[in-house]
């Protein structure tokens, strides 16, 4: 019995539903007042102000990207043309050459140095000319104009090429236009 009275004087010390006897529910529905409620609004704006700059700062990412996509789409070709420009000032001292002059095997090798510069300027570069001929047609590198009769063993090859094709760093830039034996 005297069990039941100690268990029974702790009960009433720990009142389990003491929120039960307070009158009304406000300090059931906000317990930490109106200071919890501030805390959670300022949370929430610290988070859009969050969102809102990230946001910006994508958006200028955008456009900042775009402006520099422009501007290497326009200065793509500088370094190709640069190196370009010293063939065109021996093209244009052969043309005055030409002018002046009436050897023709002086001409001649003159304008085949001019010529083998810009080949190899170009190679330089990274192009590469498509060798056609005498080749099996093939239709994802060439681009067949015509067909002509050709002995039984030239069948099906390239027998002559109207323009040569070209690789850039070994991507087709520009098929090669041939005459295919049939």
């Amino acid at each position: 019995m005297e069990e039941k009275e100690t268990m029974t004087q702790e009960n009433e010390e720990m009142n389990i539903n003491a929120d039960a006897d307070v009158p009304g529910n406000t300090h059931l529905s906000n317990p930490g007042g109106e200071d919890a409620l501030e805390k959670i609004q300022a949370e929430l704006q610290e988070q859009k102000d969050k969102y809102l700059r990230l946001f910006a700062e994508f958006d200028n990412f955008k456009r900042r990207n775009a402006k520099e996509k422009i501007e290497l789409i326009q200065t793509a070709g500088k370094d190709v043309i640069t190196s370009l420009l010293e063939v065109l000032d021996d093209c244009e001292r052969a043309e005055k050459q030409l002018d002046e002059s009436d050897d023709i095997a002086t001409n001649k090798k003159g304008v085949q140095l001019v010529f083998n510069k810009l080949k190899n300027t170009l190679q330089a570069k990274g192009l590469k000319a498509m060798e056609s001929i005498n080749t099996d047609f093939d239709v994802e590198k060439h681009e067949a104009i015509t067909e002509i009769e050709v002995p039984e063993k030239k069948k099906g090859k390239v027998v002559d090429e109207i323009e040569k094709g070209y690789y850039l760093n070994d991507k087709i830039i520009r098929f090669a236009k041939v005459v295919v034996g049939k």
